[in-house]
């Protein structure tokens, strides 16, 4: 089959090489935002997906929107049979979606119809979904609205954060396309309308929903954590005002663990946020002690927790500044 792809790093690559190495299917233009300015230097470097495309000699357009007739012109001139779609980033017009006679086949990243939207992977993980997974819709107007073909299940991983399943879930969204299109192409499609008793939404992940706030409970803090990792960034601040990114905790709450029971006791008789005696940086949340494993400090690498500890010489019963106190 004839395919014009489109998408955006890094959820679209992994799609895009599973897809370019099958030989049963063509991929005959790849679509994808214009490289922009980025890093400190603000210099435009070329997306690992254009690059992966021209090694393989397909043709590449940027179109600065897909909403213009002269974008409509140019994708016309590839006669595909269908367009795949992997994260791309703009909602695609009638009159693009019917350009093909196999329509447009969505990748998105969870089991639909939960978690329509842009960010399904840190939805699914703030949740503590037990599971995930990829599923391919044939694209309507709608948000992630359209008729399911294809789904492939994972469980979600413990101290899994968002950047891993994501990656995870891109491995997998290659094969399950090829298995979708070869059963469009085998006339043996199923199309599924989605439930909807079972739609769940999500909107794009904003900086500030990073900012811990310790009144909450550990186990909402740790989840937290992997959600916004490894962007945004789940943070705190010093009391100094300087901020600090925690990569990865744990729940202090074993009752058969002698140095968990004395903490508990602890974190009872203190604010939320106070640094609890120890070794290692356990913090007063709204349920039980979070220790903090690795961090990144302020303009510092990322280091262990307690490693970061000794450095910033923190007494016992300072606190960390988190969102309750915005």
């Amino acid at each position: 089959m004839r395919i014009v792809f489109l998408g955006s790093p890094p959820f679209a690559t992994p799609v895009l090489k599973t897809l370019l190495e099958c030989e049963q299917h063509q991929v005959i233009a790849l679509v994808t935002p214009p490289d922009r300015p980025r890093g400190r230097g603000r210099s435009v470097k070329v997306s690992p997906l254009v690059k992966l495309a021209r090694e393989h000699g397909v043709p590449v357009l940027q179109p600065a929107t897909t909403k213009s007739d002269e974008f409509e012109r140019n994708l016309c001139v590839f006669n595909a049979e269908a367009l795949c779609v992997a994260s791309y980033g703009e909602i695609l017009q009638q009159n693009i979606l019917d350009l093909a006679p196999n329509g447009a086949l969505n990748i998105h990243g969870s089991l639909l119809p939960r978690w329509r939207g842009a960010s399904p992977v840190q939805a699914a993980i703030l949740a503590g979904d037990k599971e995930t997974g990829i599923s391919i819709q044939r694209m309507v107007l709608a948000l992630d609205a359209g008729d399911l073909i294809h789904k492939v299940r994972t469980g979600i991983l413990p101290g899994e954060n968002a950047g891993e399943l994501a990656a995870r879930l891109a491995a997998m969204g290659g094969p399950a396309l090829i298995e979708t299109l070869n059963l469009i192409e085998g006339g043996q499609p199923k199309y599924t309308p989605q439930d909807k008793s079972g739609i769940t939404v999500c909107r794009k992940v904003k900086k500030v929903e990073g900012h811990l706030d310790f009144t909450r409970t550990a186990e909402d803090l740790l989840r937290q954590i992997r959600a916004m990792g490894p962007w945004p960034g789940a943070y705190c601040h010093l009391e100094d005002g300087r901020r600090l990114v925690v990569l990865k905790a744990r729940v202090l709450s074993d009752p058969k663990s002698q140095e968990c029971a004395s903490l508990v006791d602890q974190n009872m008789a203190h604010p939320p946020g106070t640094l609890l005696p120890g070794a290692k940086p356990c913090i007063v949340s709204g349920s039980c002690p979070l220790e903090l494993q690795i961090v990144k400090p302020e303009g510092k690498s990322a280091m262990a927790g307690d490693d970061f500890l000794r450095g910033a010489h923190l007494e016992p019963g300072s606190r960390l500044i988190g969102a309750e106190h915005s």
